[in-house]
């Protein structure tokens, strides 16, 4: 497997909020049990990635998606949409649950790029999912900063090196165009902030 395979595996969109929400149990300073990390964090991990990925083989035996890049506008218009339901049960749950509830920053910032995305659909217009889940950490994060008064540049530079090796990554492949990938990563990044400002 080449580079640019491997990485866009790693990174991909149905594992980054899995990544966002164990890398935010390790950097917030704040008293939740382990038990508590665990149960959210397999809520998390079974409703972004299990979940979707069930999805995906049972959209290829029904024909509805060719293969799991789901490549075509097509082809992503019911994951996305099912993506966005998703998402909005996430926000409202963290929402609710006082002790973590910026992590609801995270799911509804998530929520409307996606939205987003699926209205560009009909303008013919493709964005990179992969930019746009590493997009919507690197806000994330910035969003932490902020809320605790805490530096996280390490952390923030990381993401951006992740973020540029899955851009070249994704242009290699020709999964994408530069401007769909730079219109993901601005708009997972950029809705991250709108939902902090405004909710």
């Amino acid at each position: 497997m080449s580079w640019q395979k491997a990485i866009s595996t790693i990174l991909h969109p149905v594992v980054m909020p899995t990544i966002g929400i164990l890398t935010y149990f390790i950097i917030t300073p704040h008293h939740i049990s382990v038990r508590e990390q665990l149960y959210l964090f397999v809520t998390v991990f079974i409703s972004t990635y299990i979940f979707p990925m069930f999805l995906l083989i049972f959209l290829k035996l029904i024909g509805k998606i060719k293969s799991f890049e789901v490549s075509t506008i097509k082809e992503r218009k019911i994951p996305l949409f099912l993506m966005t339901c998703i998402f909005l049960f996430l926000g409202k749950f963290f929402r609710q649950y006082t002790i973590v509830n910026e992590l609801s920053f995270l799911f509804y910032g998530t929520l409307l790029a996606l939205i987003i995305v699926y209205f560009i659909f009909f303008l013919k217009i493709k964005t990179s999912l992969h930019l746009l889940s590493t997009g919507s950490a690197l806000g994330f994060f910035v969003i932490l900063q902020l809320i605790y008064n805490i530096s996280l540049l390490p952390l923030l530079l990381i993401f951006t090196l992740l973020a540029g090796f899955l851009a070249t990554a994704r242009l290699d492949l020709k999964a994408h165009t530069p401007k769909e990938v730079y219109l993901g990563f601005l708009l997972g990044f950029s809705c991250q902030l709108i939902a902090y400002y405004t909710l």
